[in-house]
């Protein structure tokens, strides 16, 4: 049995039985797929705020956004997040994107998955949501 596939099994294992699995899992476009995920922040007093959106996958890359939100506040304060999907639960933490390249190809991607409840919807995100990419956590799960 190869190196890889044994990781592999391991960690389909430890997803299966609820522990979170490694940020490192969460590579290329395995998102892409849900429809759905929910996000985990802390509000200020420390207590967690989950809350469902929607993912998109460009480049291989995850990226979330949101408006003026309470979530989205939290991960200004703290970037750190949980992030519960149907295929397991991570540990990350975001990069706010900048770059108005990017900023044009993520949002084209919200438009292609979610189509008209993301025209609709878009009024109340404003003119500049907050569009974040999804990194793993530095030195940690």
């Amino acid at each position: 049995m190869s190196l890889r596939f044994r990781a592999l099994a391991i960690l389909v294992g430890l997803t299966a039985f609820g522990v979170v699995a490694p940020a490192a899992a969460l590579e290329g476009s395995a998102l892409a797929g849900d429809d759905t995920v929910r996000v985990v922040t802390r509000d200020e007093d420390g207590s967690a705020r989950v809350t469902k959106i929607w993912i998109v996958a460009v480049a291989g890359e995850a990226y979330i956004r949101t408006g003026s939100t309470h979530w989205g506040r939290n991960l200004e304060r703290d970037a750190d997040l949980g992030l519960r999907t149907a295929s397991g639960e991570y540990d990350l933490r975001v990069e706010f994107v900048a770059d108005d390249a990017l900023r044009a190809l993520v949002a084209q991607a919200f438009r292609e998955k979610y189509g008209w409840a993301d025209r609709l919807l878009s009024p109340f995100r404003g003119r500049s949501p907050r569009i974040m990419r999804l990194r793993a956590r530095a030195g940690g799960a």
